[in-house]
């Protein structure tokens, strides 16, 4: 049985630092922001939720180029953290009500939740990025949404967007250990 700094390691070296999901997000979330000050403000809600779902996706296909193993690691942590993305996803369930009854709060309720797993990533790797990418994406979204009521969408992506950036910078710059 691997001790849990090999495992670590071993996922440090299966993942190649993490960031085909960020990149992914940072690139849906920027054509969020656009369409959400372009769109009918009926419309804006339903590409927020519908365009999400395409960051799993552009993930995978980043991560075939980056050679992540995204999906297919049989590491035990990321086993955990597609366990957090399950976890994060179903939030879902509040989601789509405010979306249905409260659509001006979607924004803020799905762009707070799917930054939430980023706090078990930073356990995983032993690195503050995680821990500091939810934090900052929390304010960053909340501020964003107070401050623009009449473009909440495209600010709240404004805000998740440059969460993203300062996060993918710290995990492109961080010293990985025992890879």
């Amino acid at each position: 049985m691997p001790t849990l700094d090999e495992l670590r390691s071993d996922f440090e070296r299966r993942s190649n630092r993490s960031l085909s999901m960020p990149i992914a997000g940072t690139i849906v979330w920027l054509v969020i922001a656009v369409a959400g000050a372009n769109l009918p403000r009926m419309w804006a809600p339903l590409f927020l939720a519908a365009a999400t779902g395409a960051i799993f996706p552009i993930a995978l296909l980043i991560a075939k180029f980056r050679h992540e193993e995204l999906v297919s690691s049989p590491n035990p942590l990321a086993k955990l953290m597609g366990a957090c993305i399950v976890m994060v996803n179903l939030l879902w369930a509040v989601h789509v009500p405010l979306l249905m009854g409260a659509p001006g709060y979607f924004p803020l309720s799905l762009a707070v939740a799917l930054g939430m797993h980023w706090i078990v990533y930073s356990w995983v790797i032993q690195h503050n990025v995680g821990i500091t990418h939810a934090l900052l994406r929390t304010a960053l979204v909340l501020a964003a949404w107070l401050a623009f009521p009449q473009q909440q969408i495209s600010a709240v992506a404004v805000a998740v967007v440059i969460a993203y950036s300062i996060s993918i910078a710290q995990m492109q710059s961080r010293k990985v250990s025992g890879v």
